[in-house]
């Protein structure tokens, strides 16, 4: 029973890291735009966020530095894809490659570095339940926190004005523009939410997740939540449950080894990618599904005027 609740303890705190980042990526693609740099956006902001609490000793500081790091990124990438129609999906590559190779330049020095003694979180009363309480209410807020951003993004682009404009500008920038919205200007605010979504998501992974600093150690969990991202259909909900999905194989495999299974490493450490491929293969047999959530102008360039 008490390996059961750890396990989904873990399984919580893993999947959050995929859920703001494959928020962070669906709000990007609500807007129309594809950004393949989820991996170097969050290893640029895991080292930021690393850097800040080791100098300030504020986790909250670590989290705001990640996402100021992802949205400068991001930024960047905004510029290049909107304004001088770079191609989305080489620049985001590119953008990938550059955040690994940044960051293991810069992260020489904090190889070695120790976090100060993190503070250890837990709901009064609900905490002490048997089972449920190891399970669900001793994690860190910002768990908490991205459910609450989960449904606070349904609402938003569901219930709201802006939600409206920003999913049509995914739909028809065309038609948009026409009606006078600035359409290259919510998709790079679009752009840049999402970076930072994604730069929080990295400064989560160094300083809560795996308080450490090593180079490359988002360790594919950005494009895990780019495949998210269509696993879910474009909805917010289905990302929240998407991400624990995926969280729960990936912490399966040490809570396997945990148990003595006689099971290659190799293979354990497989499963989240292989679990990812499955999926999008079986979601590739009915695209009708796909096409009935997609952004009709997703990936696409828009040029006023034109």
């Amino acid at each position: 029973m008490d390996s059961t609740a750890l396990l989904l303890a873990a399984t919580l705190s893993a999947g959050t890291v995929l859920a703001i980042a494959a928020l962070g990526l669906l709000i990007n693609e609500k807007a129309g735009i594809v950004n393949l740099g989820a991996e170097g956006m969050m290893l640029c902001a895991a080292l930021a966020g690393f850097a800040t609490v080791v100098h300030t000793g504020n986790s909250w500081l670590g989290f705001g530095a990640g996402m100021l790091a992802g949205a400068l990124l991001a930024g960047l990438f905004g510029v290049l894809v909107i304004w001088l129609n770079t191609n989305q999906y080489a620049t985001g590559l590119a953008l990938s490659l550059f955040g690994a190779g940044f960051s293991a330049f810069a992260g020489t020095r904090y190889v070695q570095e120790k976090l100060p003694e993190q503070s250890h979180f837990a709901i009064p009363w609900l905490a002490d339940l048997p089972f449920v309480g190891p399970a669900f209410f001793r994690q860190h807020p910002m768990v908490y926190l991205t459910i609450a951003l989960t449904f606070g993004l349904i609402w938003f682009l569901y219930r709201t004005r802006a939600g409206l404009v920003l999913r049509s500008v995914g739909e028809s920038p065309e038609s948009a523009h026409a009606l006078g919205y600035p359409v290259r200007r919510i998709r790079l605010a679009a752009v840049m939410v999402g970076g930072s979504l994604c730069g929080l998501a990295g400064a989560y992974v160094s300083v809560v997740y795996t308080p450490l600093w090593v180079e490359g150690m988002i360790a594919g969990k950005g494009w895990i939540a780019l495949a998210l991202t269509t696993f879910a259909t474009w909805r917010p909900a289905r990302v929240l449950l998407g991400a624990y999905l995926f969280g729960g194989v990936t912490m399966l495999q040490f809570h396997l080894q945990g148990m003595g299974v006689d099971i290659p490493s190799q293979f354990l450490t497989m499963l989240p990618y292989l679990s990812t491929i499955v999926v999008l293969v079986l979601i590739s047999c009915n695209p009708q599904w796909i096409r009935l959530n997609m952004p009709s102008s997703i990936g696409k360039p828009f040029h006023p005027g034109s």
